[in-house]
C-alpha cells in the first residue's frame, strides 16, 4: 500500500521514525535541508533504548522535486514550518498519495488538508523522548509509542495498515478513532512541560518537578487541557494527569523540544501548542486562566507580541 515514503522534516522525529522504516526495508526518501551533505556522507546514526541503528547509505534529497511523487508523505517538521507546505507537498503527490503528520499541537491536519483535501490526511502523535545530537545523529532515550488516527473519512483500513507497518519496524503503534482527541491527550504533557520549561527560564523536566509550586501549576494546566478537551467532545481520563507526571519523573533531566528550540534561537511552536488550544477553548465559552498566563509568559520569553 505504501511502497515509497517521503519524510518531510529530517530532525529528530523524522530521522527516528523514518530510520526505523528504512531499517525494516522500506523505500524511504528523506527531505533534508542543512544536514544533507553530512547524511549523504555518514548516514543516520541512532542511539536508542529500543536498539541502536546506523543507516548507510541514506536516500537524502535537498528538494521535493528530486524525491518526486510517493505513496506516503510523513510530515515531521515543526509546525512553525507549515508555511512551506504549499511549496513542498505538490511535487510529492500523485492521485493516491496519503499524507500523515507527526507534528505536535492543533491545526496541522487542517493546514495539510487545505492543500491535499481532507480525505488524504491522517494524524499521528509520537509519545517519545528524542533529541538530535548532531547532523544525522539522534538519541532516543525513552518511549516511542505512536497513535495514528484519521482526520476525516479516509480509506477504510488505512490507519490500521500504517499501524501494522510501523509495528513491524519496531515502533509500538495503536490506532485512534479521532485524531483531535489524540492531540488533546498529548497536550496534557506538551502544554505544561514544553511551556513551563521556557516560562521558567530554561528548566529541564526534573527541575520543574523539584518545585512543589511548579508542580501545582503543571497540574492546573493539565486540568485545563482536560476541561477544554471535554468542551470539544472528548472525555479524557483524569488519571492521565498523574500518569504523565509519573512518567516524566522517570525521564530525569530531559529538555523538551520547545525548550531546545528556544535556547538555540529557533522559532517556538507557540500557535500549535498553546495559542490554538486556547482559541478552541474560548470558542466553546471557556476561560483557561492558567493557559492564558502561560501563553503570555512564553511570548515574553520569546520576545514576541501577545496576540
Amino acid at each position: 500500500m505504501f511502497s515509497t515514503i517521503a519524510i518531510v522534516g529530517s530532525g529528530a522525529i523524522g530521522l527516528y521514525y523514518g530510520g526505523r522504516l528504512a531499517e525494516a526495508g522500506h523505500d524511504v526518501r528523506f527531505l533534508v535541508r542543512s544536514d544533507a551533505d553530512a547524511i549523504q556522507r555518514d548516514g543516520i546514526r541512532c542511539r536508542s533504548v529500543h536498539g541502536d541503528f546506523h543507516l548507510h547509505p541514506v536516500q537524502a534529497y535537498r528538494s521535493a522535486e528530486e524525491i518526486g511523487p510517493v505513496d506516503l508523505v510523513i510530515v515531521a517538521w515543526k509546525a512553525t514550518s507549515n508555511g512551506l507546505l504549499e511549496k513542498i507537498l505538490p511535487p510529492l503527490l500523485k492521485e493516491t498519495t496519503q499524507v500523515m503528520t507527526l507534528q505536535n499541537g492543533l491545526g496541522n491536519c487542517e493546514a495539510i488538508a487545505a492543500i491535499t483535501g481532507a480525505s488524504r490526511v491522517l494524524g499521528a502523535l509520537c509519545f517519545v523522548c528524542i533529541n538530535r545530537l548532531a547532523a544525522g545523529t539522534i538519541h532516543h532515550s525513552a518511549g516511542g509509542r505512536m497513535a495514528i488516527g484519521e482526520f476525516a473519512a479516509g480509506i477504510p483500513g488505512r490507519a490500521a495498515a500504517l499501524a501494522a507497518m510501523f509495528a513491524a519496524a519496531k515502533v509500538d503503534t495503536v490506532t485512534e478513532d479521532n485524531v483531535e482527541e489524540t492531540v488533546w491527550k498529548k497536550l496534557i504533557w506538551n502544554v505544561p512541560f514544553n511551556g513551563m520549561a521556557i516560562a521558567e527560564g530554561g528548566k529541564t523536566t526534573d527541575q520543574l518537578l523539584e518545585n512543589p509550586g511548579t508542580v501545582a501549576e503543571i497540574r492546573a494546566l493539565m486540568e485545563e487541557v482536560v476541561t477544554a478537551a471535554a468542551a470539544r467532545g472528548f472525555s479524557l481520563d483524569p488519571n492521565l494527569i498523574d500518569w504523565n507526571i509519573d512518567r516524566t519523573r522517570a525521564m530525569g533531566a530531559y529538555r523538551p523540544s520547545s525548550l531546545i528550540d528556544w535556547q538555540e534561537g529557533r522559532e517556538v511552536e507557540i500557535e500549535a501548542i498553546w495559542a490554538e488550544p486556547l482559541r478552541r477553548a474560548k470558542a466553546e465559552g471557556l476561560s483557561l486562566p492558567h493557559l492564558q498566563k502561560l501563553l503570555e509568559r512564553i511570548h515574553e520569553r520569546c520576545q514576541k507580541p501577545i496576540a
